[in-house]
């Protein structure tokens, strides 16, 4: 353990306000892909119960129609999250018709024609088509089969009070919100560091139906039976060159070591022309993206991590953040978990909250180009061999045993664990850590390991596997909310819809005028 850390904890552990850490907040937003009671991607529109996708507070879409999106409030305690998540998904079970079914795994289910996968759809306001043309160039510029790939985005952030006591502890002189935002750009590059062991710990899509990569023939994947890919030793096909991957975006360089460093390089990415996807503004009369940049907005950029502050007024999140500094992280490399009916569970969460306080207190150099390249390989390695026996990762320019590397990493967020559980009176997050741990001397206890072990077991393809699975799910969640908890949702429902009609109704530009503002970076 490193003396840098173990100080810092001694000093944080005696100080009797710790207790603050009881009131760590997160938010959970998950995606699932709505599909026919036969596994097909769904083909109707964002079911009318629902409210509207623009403005509801909890059930939104994101790429398709079919790509359900649901959002949490903040909580402190994960039972709570948890059950309102579940919730939200009992709630959408008792507007689907005709057998539809919410997909638990990350990568899709079989998808005939690219072009057929609907885009989502937000109204005829010019933020609702702004919202659709987006979407209209993801699918131009990475396959609109790609964007139905489905995972987990966790938010998380720290009370006020700690902040104050570690502001005190490191005697800064900077004011409360600039050292936050200096920290939270550490947590965010050692984050970076070690992110690959949550795709270890966590991935969950070691596998794809045949059908997703039919004009593929560079894929690298093995056959497993006459209609499944896979990775034998692999743990996040999501996470990899058929997922959240771009070649405009392989060499883009956004650095982390500061805010305005990152606002550099996003601003730069999102004004530079990228020559390759101005044949996209050819292919009709209408809009078929925002822009030809390198990224149209400032989502587009594939991050495993992201600096976020709440946007006000539709202002633009990179001028957010320079305004009023970061608010909150938001972890992004999250597989939906097939075996559990929301995709998550309480012990994830705790670990969550134990790594990412472990990643914020350690010490976090800043970070070089050739530390990002090193970064890239070991995420990449692990996504493809990441339970591969005796794999070797790279630290700074040295080899080193990804078993010996976890155990590291797992070791000292047990010493941050146990500074949460002493707020708490039961020892959840070292338990949590514990199960990690177990998971490095057994490869077979993954997410990824147990999806091949049980496709295997059941001679199972991908897709009855995930069909079996998101029908199992369907079962659990179909059971009935209590009637408070359905009007209140009916509730938020009615007035997303009159939001909608509020902002369609108070529109004074044409979408053309309106773009050509968006577009202003």
């Amino acid at each position: 353990m490193s003396e840098q850390l173990k100080n810092l904890l001694g000093t944080l552990g005696e100080l009797p306000d710790i207790g603050c850490l009881k009131s760590i907040t997160h938010g959970i937003e998950k995606e699932s892909l709505r599909v026919d009671k036969h596994g097909r991607i769904a083909m109707t529109q964002h079911p009318s119960g629902l409210g509207s996708p623009l403005t509801h507070e909890f059930i939104t879409t994101d790429f398709s129609e079919a790509l359900i999106e649901f959002i949490t409030p903040v909580f402190t305690d994960p039972t709570s999250s948890l059950k309102y998540l579940e919730d939200i998904h009992r709630f959408l079970y008792s507007q689907l018709e005709d057998g539809e079914l919410l997909w638990t795994s990350s990568m899709p289910c079989i998808i005939e024609q690219d072009d057929q996968i609907p885009l989502a759809q937000y109204g005829s306001s010019n933020i609702g088509k702004l919202k659709t043309l987006y979407r209209s160039g993801l699918g131009h510029r990475y396959t609109r089969a790609m964007q139905t790939i489905a995972g987990i985005h966790y938010n998380f952030s720290l009370p006020d009070d700690f902040w104050q006591l570690l502001h005190s502890s490191h005697e800064s002189k900077q004011e409360l919100q600039e050292f936050k935002t200096e920290q939270y750009f550490n947590l965010i590059r050692n984050f970076r560091r070690y992110s690959w062991l949550l795709i270890y710990l966590f991935g969950a899509s070691p596998a794809i139906c045949k059908s997703f990569i039919k004009d593929k023939t560079d894929h690298g994947l093995e056959p497993f039976d006459d209609y499944t890919y896979h990775m034998p030793y692999g743990t996040s096909l999501r996470m990899g060159d058929l997922g959240y991957t771009s070649d405009a975006q392989t060499d883009l360089f956004v650095s982390y070591n500061s805010l305005d460093e990152y606002i550099t390089g996003m601003r730069e990415s999102i004004q530079t022309p990228y020559t390759p996807y101005t044949v996209f503004d050819k292919l009709g009369t209408d809009h078929q993206q925002i822009n030809s940049n390198i990224l149209q907005i400032e989502n587009e950029f594939y991050s495993t991590i992201r600096p976020k502050r709440v946007s006000k007024n539709s202002e633009r999140p990179i001028h957010s953040l320079k305004n009023g500094g970061v608010e909150y992280i938001e972890v992004r490399c999250l597989d939906l978990n097939p075996f559990l009916p929301i995709g998550i569970d309480e012990t994830q969460i705790n670990f969550l909250n134990a790594f990412l306080l472990f990643c914020l207190l350690r010490k976090s150099p800043p970070s070089s180009k050739e530390e990002y390249k090193e970064i890239q390989h070991n995420f990449s390695s692990v996504v493809s061999e990441g339970r591969k026996p005796g794999l070797k990762l790279a630290q700074n320019g040295e080899a080193i045993s990804l078993s010996v590397w976890a155990e590291e990493i797992l070791q000292e967020s047990l010493e941050v664990a146990n500074l949460l559980d002493s707020t708490c009176t039961i020892s959840s997050y070292q338990d949590a850590v514990k199960k990690q741990l177990a998971k490095v001397d057994n490869s077979d206890l993954t997410p990824s390991a147990q999806v091949l072990a049980t496709m295997r077991e059941n001679q199972m393809p991908y897709f009855p596997f995930a069909l079996k699975q998101s029908q199992e799910s369907a079962e659990y969640l179909q059971n009935k909310l209590n009637n408070e908890t359905l009007d209140q949702f009916k509730k938020i429902t009615e007035q997303s819809n009159r939001d909608r009609e509020h902002i369609e109704q108070s529109d004074k530009l044409s979408f053309d005028e309106f773009l050509s503002q968006a577009n202003v970076g």
